[in-house]
């Protein structure tokens, strides 16, 4: 315990802390409730979004076997080394009970047209052009999912920093300061005994003089 000075006003600062630390405790209790509450939302659309992605994946597999089977490897890479554009996307960020959240967000949807893609459409087959699309897809999905687990791990974070906050509070911070309390208390019923104990001694040699003074006369 550190050095705590046993007195009257020490008493209702500690009191005033302890109030102020349970406040501060309840308040961390319930944005650790609201985040969990956003958490589990969130959760919810990531395992949505990792089903969507693994089912996206196997189509777009699929597909890349078929035309590989019937228009063969060198008619794929042709395809794919005609295709052009690039893929962006948009950072900003958001709060959510006070917590800076980043946000991913398209700048342009990657799924193009077939009139798009950079390659003629008459010298691809339409398995081709729908291995791309399939693919395109993906990377759709991928940046919706990069969103939204960004945002589940950021949460997950705070969750963890919030909760650490609560259990210091908690465990240590509000039992320590109960601790003191009880040892100054303790301190000064101790002198009050002992103030207490001094004045009727006091009163008794007060009162042992007096009955001898009135003796004498």
């Amino acid at each position: 315990m550190e050095e705590v000075r046993p007195t009257r006003s020490e008493l209702l600062e500690r009191r005033s802390q302890i109030s102020l630390a349970e406040q501060g405790m309840d308040l961390l209790k319930q944005k650790r409730d609201a985040l969990l509450i956003e958490f589990m939302s969130v959760m919810d659309e990531t395992l949505r979004l990792s089903g969507s992605l693994q089912k996206t994946t196997q189509e777009a597999q699929y597909a890349l076997a078929i035309a590989q089977s019937v228009d063969g490897t060198v008619s794929l890479r042709s395809a794919a080394l005609a295709t052009t554009g690039e893929i962006t996307i948009d950072m900003t960020g958001t709060k959510i009970m006070g917590v800076s959240v980043p946000v991913v967000t398209k700048g342009e949807s990657p799924v193009k047209s077939s009139f798009t893609r950079g390659y003629s459409i008459t010298g691809v087959s339409s398995r081709i052009d729908e291995t791309a699309e399939k693919f395109e897809k993906i990377l759709d999905v991928i940046i919706e999912y990069a969103d939204i687990e960004t945002r589940l791990k950021r949460l997950g974070e705070e969750i963890q920093k919030t909760n650490r906050r609560v259990n210091a509070l908690e465990q240590i911070t509000v039992p320590g300061l109960r601790e003191q309390v009880t040892y100054i208390r303790q301190t000064l019923d101790e002198r009050a005994r002992e103030d207490l104990f001094r004045l009727k001694k006091v009163k008794r040699k007060i009162e042992s003089k007096k009955r001898a003074v009135q003796m004498a006369s």
